[in-house]
């Protein structure tokens, strides 16, 4: 099975609904076997997940990845909290801003990179009002119209 190209990616979709990112970091997660082998069959979800620190130390909690099928007694907890793997650097500057009011760290989505890793995206977020959202709603609306209408032009 060849590991570079993988097309293994979960995301969460309702995130930029619901946070407005303002800034996006790719961290590896320490997995163990029976982990990474239901990840990589793409069954593990990013719903309800957030970050938090812990000494120092970054950690993914509420992601559930499925048990293995074949793994028998060696299964992992679903749903144990994760540690990210981040550089000193990275993780002062997140926990910096998230000790500022209203930022939040979460999880936009894990993937399988070239070298066969899982890898998660999170980003330092800001919850979005109600306004908000209407206004992104309506943005979007509009880019999804003028690119129908050029590709109508474009036909003729």
């Amino acid at each position: 099975m060849s590991r570079a190209g993988s097309d293994i990616v979960i995301k969460n979709k309702k995130a930029s609904h619901f946070y407005e990112f303002l800034d996006k970091y790719i961290a590896g997660i320490v997995l163990t076997g029976t982990e990474i082998k239901s990840i990589r069959l793409g069954k593990a979800s990013i719903v309800d997940t957030y970050c938090f620190f812990s000494n120092g130390e970054l950690f993914l909690r509420g992601m559930h990845i499925s048990e293995y099928w074949w793994g028998n007694l060696n299964n992992h907890d679903p749903l144990r909290d994760r540690k990210l793997l981040l550089t000193k650097k990275e993780l002062r500057k997140i926990e910096r801003k998230t000790k500022e009011s209203g930022l939040t760290i979460i999880t936009t989505k894990v993937f399988i990179n070239e070298k066969g890793l899982a890898k998660a995206e999170i980003a330092v977020a800001r919850g979005k009002k109600e306004f908000d959202k209407r206004e992104s709603l309506k943005r979007e609306d509009a880019s999804r119209e003028m690119d129908r209408v050029r590709k109508m032009k474009a036909r003729f």
